[in-house]
């Protein structure tokens, strides 16, 4: 294995930017990773890996980190929060249309991130997405673990996932609860834990009765989104807050949705007696 390092991981919070970096490992490569400071601990797993801390307000630095390891192609992953209209001003001062500047600021995170990838690439790197450097970690179609779904429930997963469809435009969110052929809850800006806390304090309010009704959570990324940057993901966190809220099985949308940590995240579903499908989007 050569300790050379073609490609680089720039690294949000939480456990995904190094389960991308240990599957690249896998098949022999060995990722620089560029962590984003405040977002990343100094207690992840930095120690299996070459990395270094930058500001995400300084792309200069981040740019220039790239050009000394001569890295050719760029990973984004990990969470990060929207930062503030002055601060984007500092991210964006290299783009030289003011007016293609005002539109990133002033627009959604689609946009924002867009916006990203294309400082980046502008500057002589490739973006590339977790499906073509990790696609061992998107969600598989079919069902994954032990329960499996009822057949009333099929519907339900194809009018979460038309509702998804129909809302791409407007840069929401990437989750719907359905019960029924009733939308419980649509995923706003808050992401799908919170969603799914609303749908707890509805029941416990007694706003909502679900008693014997199947309510599912239905997850896909918006139609025609770049998928180098911020598809949906589940993981044991999401299995836990769905049990809370009622849910009795999630369908996500097969090689288009991240399972951070699959094999625990199987085995919570399994624990929860939730069912866990993968399905493909027509």
């Amino acid at each position: 294995m050569s300790d050379h390092s073609d490609i680089a991981l720039i690294a949000g919070s939480g456990a995904f930017p190094f389960e991308i970096a240990y599957s690249l490992r896998e098949i022999g490569r060995k990722p620089f990773i560029i962590c984003l400071r405040g977002f990343v601990g100094r207690d992840d797993a930095l120690h299996d890996f070459d990395h270094v801390f930058a500001d995400m307000l300084d792309p200069q630095k981040i740019l220039s980190l790239l050009r000394e390891r001569s890295i050719s192609r760029v990973i984004l992953a990990g969470g990060v929060s929207r930062p503030g209209p002055m601060a984007l001003l500092s991210i964006y001062s290299f783009f030289r249309n003011r007016d293609e500047l005002r539109r990133i600021v002033s627009g959604g995170d689609d946009r924002i991130l867009r916006g990203v990838i294309r400082l980046i690439e502008e500057n002589g790197f490739s973006v590339i997405g977790v499906d073509e450097a990790a696609p061992q970690l998107l969600a598989p179609d079919g069902v994954m673990g032990s329960i499996q779904p009822q057949r009333s429930t099929y519907s339900d997963i194809e009018l979460g996932l038309s509702i998804l469809r129909m809302m791409s435009p407007y840069d929401v969110g990437q989750g719907v609860v359905v019960v029924d052929g009733r939308v419980l809850a649509i995923e706003g800006p808050e992401g799908t834990d919170a969603m799914l806390d609303r749908v707890r304090l509805m029941q416990k309010n007694r706003r909502v009765i679900l008693e014997n009704n199947i309510a599912i959570l239905v997850k896909a990324p918006k139609q025609g989104q770049d998928h180098r940057v911020d598809l949906p993901a589940i993981g044991p966190r999401t299995i836990k807050h769905a049990k809370d809220a009622g849910i009795k099985g999630i369908a996500i949308a097969a090689g288009e949705v991240v399972i951070v940590n699959r094999i625990e995240t199987i085995r919570a579903a399994d624990q929860a007696g939730l069912f866990l499908k993968g399905v493909h989007r027509s």
